[in-house]
């Protein structure tokens, strides 16, 4: 075989490889809320923290409580889960926030802000998702 082909015939093959690798390899299962904020809380929002998990808001119509918590796709070895709310508009610190190594979730974290506005965060290893000025009232 000549150098030309041989160099052709090896791209060849790690496309095709590449390609069997990339049909094999199934997404993360997002993350789902199981109850970590107790009994009456419910989701009212959510949002991705880029492909390594979820953050949930949830309220409680009994407490009258917001609760956020940030949750890996899938527990594992320890690694920097954050979870923070406030008031909107949050400023330069949250007025509630848990953080630390853990290897499943941050929170959960609780809030009252009746006829208020929330902003509301998770991050896990530097990503972050969250949204600010949501579910006022």
């Amino acid at each position: 075989m000549t150098p030309v082909k041989k160099v052709a015939a090896a791209a060849v093959f790690a496309v095709t490889a590449l390609a069997g690798a990339l049909a094999t390899a199934s997404p993360a299962a997002a993350a789902a809320y199981g109850g970590e904020c107790g009994s009456g809380y419910s989701v009212v929002n959510s949002a991705a923290i880029g492909n390594k998990g979820t953050v949930f808001l949830t309220y409680s119509s009994s407490t009258r409580k917001n609760c956020v918590v940030a949750k890996r796709n899938t527990a594992g070895s320890a690694v920097l889960v954050e979870a923070g709310l406030s008031i909107s508009p949050a400023g330069n610190h949250w007025d509630v926030y848990d953080g630390g190594n853990y290897t499943s979730y941050a929170g959960p974290i609780y809030l009252s802000a009746a006829n208020r506005c929330v902003d509301w965060m998770g991050r896990i290893t530097g990503t972050e998702g969250g949204k600010r000025r949501t579910n006022c009232g």
